[in-house]
């Protein structure tokens, strides 16, 4: 069986200011998540991992980088592109109460009802299906590659990728895949796989290693 641990990166500027960040959008991260990926690590820190995955985007590597450097046992880390954010095209660096005045039933869909975002209503952004696709294939061509019985694996990447991605590899309808909230920052997942096409999962959005309260502000 091969174990995957999937962390969403740190709190960021963008993250306390209430904007969309995306694929191409990036802010720094904020002072307290340096302590709170500090905490990560030290969560982490006995658990054996085979290797490290990390979106390119510097937000999420810089968590990775930070909180490989607390493991009493560091893997390498590769940067895997299938991670980046989803790409939000226009509203990128955009305040989520404007993109929500000028494009209403398109913020109410990406938030609340993913099966009805049209992206062609966005110009320059991802389709759901896009992102789902992009990233169980990264998932998958990892697990074939790196995994196998007994194997750990970890992946740092970004809040709504993980949400899509993580429900497709669970084969999650997308009309439910908002169901259970979002994904606070610095929190950690876990799935496991026997075979790399079916998946379960054993953990869902921890952040109790960090003791703090989630919020608006550190959850998508």
């Amino acid at each position: 069986m091969t174990t995957l641990y999937f962390i969403r990166h740190g709190k960021t500027v963008w993250n306390d200011e209430g904007r969309f960040q995306g694929a191409s959008g990036d802010s720094p991260l904020l002072k307290e998540s340096m302590v709170q990926i500090e905490l990560l690590g030290q969560h982490l820190a006995d658990l054996d991992f085979d290797h490290a995955f990390t979106s390119p985007i510097k937000r999420a590597k810089t968590t990775a980088e930070l909180t490989i450097k607390e493991l009493k046992r560091p893997p390498l880390l590769t940067e895997l592109p299938g991670l980046i954010e989803f790409g939000m095209g226009v509203w990128e660096g955009m305040a989520f109460t404007d993109v929500k005045a000028e494009w209403p039933a398109m913020y109410d869909a990406y938030r609340h009802h993913p099966e009805k975002f049209d992206s062609s209503l966005v110009q320059g952004s991802e389709s759901f299906a896009q992102v789902e696709a992009r990233f169980v294939k990264a998932v998958q061509a990892v697990v074939a590659e790196y995994g196998g019985p007994d194997k750990t694996l970890i992946f740092f990447s970004h809040g709504m990728v993980l949400t899509a991605g993580m429900g497709a590899l669970l084969k999650i309808p997308l009309t439910e895949i908002r169901a259970r909230g979002g994904l606070g920052n610095t929190s950690t997942s876990v799935l496991t796989t026997d075979d790399g096409e079916n998946f379960a999962e054993l953990v869902r959005n921890d952040t109790s290693y960090l003791g703090i309260k989630a919020d608006a502000s550190n959850t998508i």
